[in-house]
């Protein structure tokens, strides 16, 4: 069995990647930075000595590097997990964020899981089976102060989820929408956590890997998971 995962060097990514080592999945990481994700591999490797931790530095904002790691990835197996995780977030509101955010934002958070997406589906096809995960966002179904194209990027992403799970249907193919509150991770750096006011990446990692174990006639849509005191 073998698990993708993206933007998977820290936080949300790389907790995700353990659950999955955990259930005995040979793992495909991959982030932009590549000393941080080789560090990030071998730190799980050395935890699951018995699974296979592959890995690749990649920019998925761009489209022709997205292309070259699906073609890697294919080259070790045809997935049976897919987890779309890459992303990036840049608060601002759409009256006066930096011009380019909405463009660099769209290439981040859609188009990296678009495109991946597209250059495996036909394997996973041929093999009738397999789970594709997208990390979406409470940003992906409201509004909320300094959102701007970080909550557009989210919300097309959700659209880009509903799309495929309804093409997929009869395919054999799992689509789960996650859509997670706020997570301590390199978003919320610097913010105090000591009381447990946010959740950790562990928290949406254990779900997601559970959400994979259902019998193959059952599919969980969306997963919403926010703090217990609600959302900041």
């Amino acid at each position: 069995m073998i698990a993708i995962v993206t933007g998977s060097s820290k936080g949300i990514g790389k907790a995700i990647v353990v659950e999955f080592a955990k259930a005995g999945y040979d793992i495909i990481m991959c982030a932009r930075d590549e000393k941080v994700l080789t560090s990030a591999a071998a730190e799980i490797s050395k935890q699951f000595p018995d699974v296979t931790i592959s890995h690749k530095a990649a920019d998925l904002s761009n489209k022709s590097e997205v292309v070259q790691f699906a073609e890697w990835c294919l080259s070790k197996g045809v997935p049976d997990i897919l987890v779309n995780n890459a992303g990036s977030y840049l608060p601002g509101n759409i009256s006066d964020e930096k011009d380019g955010n909405l463009e660099l934002l769209m290439k981040t958070n859609v188009y990296s899981a678009y495109y991946l997406t597209r250059a495996l589906l036909p394997h996973m096809k041929e093999k009738s089976k397999g789970h594709i995960f997208n990390i979406c966002s409470i940003a992906s179904l409201h509004a909320y102060e300094g959102g701007g194209s970080y909550s557009i990027s989210k919300f097309a992403l959700n659209g880009f989820n509903k799309n495929l799970r309804h093409e997929l249907m009869k395919n054999g193919i799992k689509v789960t929408a996650i859509f997670p509150g706020a997570v301590f991770t390199d978003s919320w750096k610097g913010f105090d956590n000591s009381m447990g006011r946010i959740m950790e990446a562990k928290d949406i990692a254990v779900m997601v890997e559970a959400a994979s174990r259902l019998s193959p006639q059952a599919n969980v849509e969306e997963i919403i998971i926010r703090p217990l005191e609600g959302d900041l």
